[in-house]
């Protein structure tokens, strides 16, 4: 029996989109599969950080991702950031120590009430399947308080060297876990959105390891998202993917190297 496999091209289209909100034009590259008929389930994946997904050989991903899938077709918007990036990431209404994040309410509300109508408008066929929101390091911390706060709008988040280690006080002024902004924010929402996680860190993300347990932040810190996600009544593996990559360092080629492994958890192309 032979298997018979799809060729599927994927185009990008760069466009502008003007923001209220954030008082800038925000710069996006839209991926869409060719020969769309209208009658697949579509499927609709946002990354923050977009200049980084412009130095990954995308389309290729994205090709090789529509293997053998007749029925699913999976369109990607790669947000790229500003000079503001800093204030523009981060978790909404909780900058932190050095006042980073302060636009991040608006950068929320960009995405949600700007840039999901544009795409929509421009994509021109219902989004009948899931909605994902991902991004790197301080992108992928963005992408999960967006995603977090807006259930209904989204259904996974994929965070890549996730910046979760993002404080409300320094080192230096007597921090403890206690002050880290994601962790507080899951521990403390009122409700479960129903959501699923898939969180990757690599082996050599950094040095750093303030708690001397030889164990680098990055990778405690996201081992520490899960537990607060567990405690909130989550499960492993329904809802809850972590991707620890040997060797895997806070750069583009590691990510790039994970999102195939992202893209088969998140959706089904």
């Amino acid at each position: 029996m032979y298997t018979t496999i799809l060729s599927v091209k994927v185009n990008s289209i760069s466009f502008k989109v003007p923001s209220a909100f954030l008082a800038r034009e925000v710069d996006i590259d839209i991926y869409v599969p060719e020969g769309i008929l209208g009658n697949e389930k579509i499927e609709l994946l946002l990354l923050n950080d977009g200049q980084d997904v412009a130095k990954m050989d995308f389309k290729k991903i994205l090709e090789e991702a529509h293997h053998n899938k007749r029925n699913h077709r999976l369109i990607v918007v790669a947000i790229k950031a500003s000079a503001e990036r800093l204030m523009e990431y981060g978790v909404a209404g909780v900058p932190d120590f050095k006042g980073r994040g302060a636009k991040a309410s608006l950068y929320s509300d960009f995405i949600i009430k700007e840039l999901l109508p544009f795409v929509k408008k421009k994509i021109a066929m219902p989004i009948t399947g899931k909605v994902a929101f991902g991004g790197f390091s301080l992108g992928g911390l963005s992408a999960f308080d967006i995603a977090w706060n807006n259930p209904s709008v989204f259904d996974s988040i994929g965070v890549f060297s996730g910046a979760f280690w993002w404080r409300k006080k320094d080192l230096a002024d007597g921090y403890t876990d206690a002050d880290r902004i994601m962790h507080s924010l899951i521990d403390t929402s009122s409700t479960k959105p129903d959501m699923k996680f898939w969180l990757m860190t690599g082996t050599e993300d950094e040095k750093a390891d303030r708690n001397k347990n030889l164990i680098i932040d990055s990778i405690d810190d996201t081992i520490d998202v899960v537990k607060s996600l567990l405690l909130k009544g989550y499960k492993r593996p329904e809802n809850i993917f972590y991707y620890e990559k040997v060797g895997g360092k806070h750069d583009v080629p590691t990510w790039e190297n994970a999102m195939p492994a992202f893209l088969n958890w998140a959706f089904e192309v």
